[in-house]
């Protein structure tokens, strides 16, 4: 009797099993599910649209006139660093110089370190968003962003203030974009 039961068992978990494999089978493929479209999702990204392989190459590629643009403002923008970070040493070198000049000189280029580092953060996430160049300028009326004419429309109007706003404490209306 036991010998015989335990075939019956096993005979029931092999029908079971098999039952199983077929529904599972059958509710698979009945779905129309293919692996590709299994777990699929979409990636939004505040990227560029492109609508074409030449207007790709066309706003990828900036001109030598933006090429020496964007260099001889760099240039500039960094002598102009480099005189005020001068400036602040010779405060701290100086012989005569009170400890309320050394805290207003260490307060400034602190203020200048902040703002040098935030100009360059919101360059490269401009650059990343698909940007062929820009240049940011911080002041005390707000933030300047000059990009490449070629790469401006609405789309690309949401995508640097989002860059700036995310590292910047400014309101939209302080934001100027400039298409060279």
């Amino acid at each position: 009797m036991k010998s015989k039961k335990k075939y019956v068992i096993g005979a029931a978990l092999v029908l079971a099993l098999g039952a199983a494999v077929y529904v599972n089978w059958q509710f698979g493929s009945s779905a129309g599910i293919s692996a590709k479209e299994l777990g699929a999702a979409s990636y939004v990204s505040a990227t560029l649209p492109r609508s074409s392989a030449d207007e790709a190459k066309q706003t990828s590629a900036l001109s030598r006139e933006q090429q020496s643009y964007f260099a001889s403002e760099r240039s500039k923008r960094k002598e102009t660093q480099d005189k005020l970070l001068d400036d602040a040493k010779k405060v701290f070198e100086q012989d005569g110089a009170t400890e309320e000049d050394k805290s207003e000189a260490q307060k400034s280029v602190e203020r200048l370190f902040k703002t040098f580092t935030v100009q360059d953060s919101i360059e490269s996430i401009i650059k990343a968003k698909g940007f062929a160049d820009c240049l940011c300028t911080i002041t005390d009326s707000g933030v300047t962003v000059i990009v490449p004419e070629a790469q401006l429309n609405d789309a690309a109007a949401l995508v640097i203030d989002d860059a700036v706003t995310s590292h910047y404490d400014v309101s939209y209306d302080k934001i100027a974009i400039v298409g060279l």
